[in-house]
């Protein structure tokens, strides 16, 4: 019994990440990666007064004219709104608008975490909303805001 306890424990540890999809419904999400976290991290560590970078690979199963990006950090549940530089994601992203169904895209941003910011564990919500409003893509990030 201990034995299998254990492989269960190693198994879930190795399949750790910081992501998970929060309803990805029109796309699927091949990759996810944040400046200065390894893939494998449980929370990325976000640095007040820096600027971190997202790269999301995927694919959508619909064709989309515009995109905009919306980040919340979750905090006890509650949403709160990160403003970013630039939220049309098909404006200085990598990402060419329209785009189309079942071809693999590639989306970068980056978003300044504000000295002003609380250190605190968040999980952030990074979505890719069509002009339905609808997600494209969902992702909840673990993340933790240091010095």
């Amino acid at each position: 019994m201990l034995f299998l306890i254990t492989v269960a424990v190693i198994l879930a540890s190795a399949q750790a990440k910081f992501y998970t999809d929060c309803g990805s419904k029109l796309a699927t999400i091949q990759k996810v990666e944040i400046s200065g976290c390894a893939e494998e991290a449980k929370e990325c560590i976000l640095r007040r007064n820096t600027n971190v970078s997202i790269a999301i690979d995927f694919t959508p199963t619909v064709d989309a004219k515009n995109l905009e990006t919306v980040v919340h950090g979750i905090i006890m549940n509650l949403p709160f709104p990160f403003p970013l530089p630039q939220p049309d994601a098909c404006k200085d992203s990598g990402l060419v608008c329209p785009i189309k169904s079942g071809e693999k895209v590639s989306y970068k941003s980056s978003m300044p975490i504000l000295k002003s910011y609380p250190k605190v564990k968040v999980d952030v919500k990074w979505e890719l909303k069509n002009d339905d409003e609808e997600d494209l893509i969902c992702v909840i990030i673990g993340a933790k805001l240091t010095k």
